[in-house]
């Protein structure tokens, strides 16, 4: 929760360069509240999974949120039932009109086509456009975060000799922004892709900054428009069993895997996962709330452009 603090109380400015959530008296007296309005648009075919993995983080924050869910209308989801679709999900078509605080875009198990050759990609480049004079902050990940990168500021994708799957260390570029609030010098992301995005192709874009990468799974968070975009090319939201589930379904379909990098304890499938990640996992998401969208966001959603 914010410090209430008195107006031009030195330790505010001192408080505030350390990322402390502090609000003066003149604000907090004047200060409306209202539950922020956050769209998902997954895109994932286990949805009822991938939502309860965003809701999950998204839970582990004092404000108050109202969660849409948003799905493409040129896909029809083969692994989740029709109801479970009808009951709570609606078409990008029927929600253009609305503003939201906050955005996320889930990954797709689409990276082995261009972006081109998705059969959504005229609907969901219209989202991305959508986005940016709807949505206070969006966070893509996976595959939306190479999906938006290549659609805002052409940064292309590269394919690897093998999948990166696993979880890996990764380093804040500057600690000192809003988002790695509370985090360590070092922290872990799973990873679990067949592309890349490479980093000379961000730092050659003024556009973008590179705000978190590993010397294994290379970049790894990326920001733009001052925090309004955020891409982060892994899953901070998977929960402990996912990679072991995608090892196993892929050793079961025979295709080239090798074990998840850094995840079972003692590197032994036969055992439980280690679970490195959930802390760091938690922190991203709660800063990205509190720092990008509920300080950012104008009480009047319908001023957001």
């Amino acid at each position: 929760m914010p410090l209430r603090l008195p107006d031009k109380l030195p330790a505010i400015e001192f408080l505030k360069h350390e990322n402390i959530f502090v609000l003066g008296n003149q604000r907090a007296d004047t200060q409306d509240i209202r539950p922020l309005r956050i769209v998902i648009l997954n895109l994932m075919p286990l949805k009822i999974t991938t939502e309860t993995d965003l809701i999950r983080l998204l839970s582990n924050t004092p404000l108050q949120l109202d969660i849409h869910l948003m799905k493409v209308k040129a896909h029809t989801s083969k692994n989740t039932p029709i109801e479970h679709m009808k009951a709570f999900y609606r078409d990008f078509e029927t929600m253009r009109n609305e503003k939201f605080d906050g955005m996320i875009i889930t990954g797709a198990p689409v990276e082995h086509l261009d972006y081109e050759e998705v059969t959504y990609w005229s609907e969901i480049s219209e989202i991305f456009s959508w986005a940016r004079t709807h949505v206070t902050s969006t966070m893509y990940i996976c595959w939306a975060a190479q999906a938006g990168l290549y659609y805002h500021y052409g940064v292309p994708k590269y394919p690897l000799p093998e999948k990166m799957f696993g979880i890996f260390p990764q380093r804040p570029v500057d600690t000192s922004l809003p988002i790695f609030r509370g985090f360590d010098d070092v922290f872990y992301m799973p990873h679990s892709r067949h592309t890349e995005i490479r980093r000379e192709d961000i730092v050659s874009r003024p556009e973008l900054t590179l705000i978190a990468e590993s010397e294994i799974s290379g970049v790894s968070m990326v920001m733009a428009r001052e925090g309004r975009e955020i891409f982060i090319t892994g899953h901070s939201e998977y929960s402990p069993w996912t990679l072991d589930t995608e090892y196993r379904r892929d050793l079961g379909k025979g295709l080239p895997i090798q074990k998840p990098f850094n995840y079972y304890l003692n590197d032994d499938p036969t055992q439980p996962p280690h679970v490195t990640w959930r802390a760091h996992g938690n922190l991203l998401f709660t800063n990205w709330l509190n720092y990008y969208v509920y300080q950012e966001t104008p009480y009047n959603v319908e001023e957001i452009h």
